[in-house]
């Protein structure tokens, strides 16, 4: 089947996704906004099709559980909940992280703190960066600001989390999950052959070819000196990963007298204001981090030089822009600008935001 460009939700495109690429396995629970990627793969029927398992699972617990069993043998397995559901996920994305396991956790956030809102939020940025669970861990955070972010970035993360044995988690929200758009899907290509699987995933409880010694999959170590030489792995791991797989886009930075720093949906309405701005005379330009974990702290330090200001737009009391303080220093004022509980700023107000503080530095 060839690349096809369809109109459909971001949620949509993102199981879409999951079923070209080769995904071996959905299991996950419904939980507004994200409620239609279960739907449609439901809908889809990939089991008759490419052999995909889809199974809605008793509770958010059991289905990261069962993603913990599949990747173990090797398979591409996925999830996706919003907000409440993830925070229910991270003891199992935790044993994950420790046991080395590669699985994918798609995060449509929604409102909070507690039961929330249903509606659109960046609440979760430190739940994801983080990282809600026990322990010295990391999760590689890709944070899609469009429909075919959404679909592109499912092969993005399984390619991540198999390269580095590593949770990896798309970190969208209510607003991209919702809305449609135009998204050119991936071609079909088939799922890996058991054979396939053994051969790529020699670590796996299907990976040894003889059975005498079958391979183990587990966080758990009593001897601490073992277990801080584990850690110790991690964290060289985590360290490679940092300097390798930073993404993040700018915009319109060159000339820029501010600079806009915004993740997801919040840098789609930031870039409105930033035309807005610069037709009113203001030069302002964006940041865009893609990957929030690895957050792209040299790439920032580098954006931001020549500017007067930084302003981080977020939909949510102030989360990111600790990242973005803790990158910058003392180099150049840093400010924020937040919508809370489901509440989505209009690039009119971001607009008003960035010209008080150009009119409050010429005083």
């Amino acid at each position: 089947m060839k690349q096809e460009t369809v109109l459909m939700k971001g949620n949509e495109a993102l199981a879409h996704a999951a079923i070209r690429t080769g995904v071996d396995g959905y299991f996950g629970y419904p939980i507004t906004p994200q409620s239609e990627i279960l739907e449609t793969l439901a809908a889809e029927r990939p089991w008759e099709t490419t052999g995909m398992v889809v199974l809605q699972a008793e509770s958010e617990i059991a289905s990261i559980n069962m993603l913990y069993g599949g990747a173990a043998a090797g398979k591409k397995v996925f999830t996706s909940s919003s907000s409440i559901g993830i925070a229910l996920m991270q003891e199992g994305i935790s044993y994950c992280a420790g046991a080395e396991l590669p699985v994918v956790v798609v995060s449509v956030q929604r409102g909070g703190p507690g039961l929330g809102t249903i509606q659109p939020s960046q609440g979760d940025y430190f739940q994801a960066t983080r990282g809600g669970g026990n322990g010295d861990y990391n999760t590689i955070v890709l944070a899609p600001s469009s429909v075919q972010e959404m679909a592109d970035f499912v092969d993005d993360a399984f390619t991540l989390a198999f390269k580095y044995r590593n949770p990896a988690m798309i970190l969208s929200d209510g607003l991209i999950g919702q809305m449609m758009e135009p998204v050119v899907l991936p071609a079909m290509r088939p799922r890996r052959t058991d054979e396939e699987v053994i051969e790529q995933c020699p670590w796996a409880t299907t990976g040894r070819k003889s059975s005498r010694k079958p391979n183990i999959i587990t966080s758990l170590e009593l001897k601490p000196e073992q277990m801080e030489a584990n850690n110790i792995r991690l964290q060289q791991k985590y360290a490679i990963i940092k300097e390798r797989e930073v993404r993040h886009e700018t915009k319109m930075c060159e000339d820029a007298e501010i600079l806009i720093v915004a993740f997801g949906s919040a840098a789609r309405i930031a870039e409105s204001a930033i035309k807005d701005l610069r037709e009113s005379g203001v030069k302002a330009g964006l940041f865009r981090p893609i990957t929030v974990w690895p957050f792209p702290e040299k790439q920032l330090r580098e954006a931001a030089k020549g500017k007067k200001h930084v302003l981080v737009v977020e939909i949510n009391a102030g989360q990111m822009v600790q990242d973005v303080r803790l990158s910058l220093g003392n180099s150049i004022p840093v400010s924020h600008y937040g919508r809370l509980g489901g509440m989505v700023p209009e690039p009119k107000e971001i607009m008003d935001v960035v010209q008080k503080i150009m009119e409050d530095s010429k005083k």
